[in-house]
């Protein structure tokens, strides 16, 4: 699988928290994002929507 880097703007104390919280349960925060994005995908999938497929 061929990795993407990405920027994002996201809110400075939300992101610091989640961030500690990742670091505290040994979360990779990036897989946490990835997987909350792959989800929501397949939910969305789930209703007959399949964006560009």
């Amino acid at each position: 699988m061929t990795r993407k880097t990405v920027a994002l703007s996201l809110d400075k104390k939300i992101y610091e928290e989640y961030k500690r919280f990742c670091q505290e349960n040994s979360i990779i925060l990036s897989r946490k994002v990835e997987t909350f994005m792959k989800n929501e995908l397949e939910q969305n999938n789930k209703g007959g929507n399949n964006h560009g497929k």
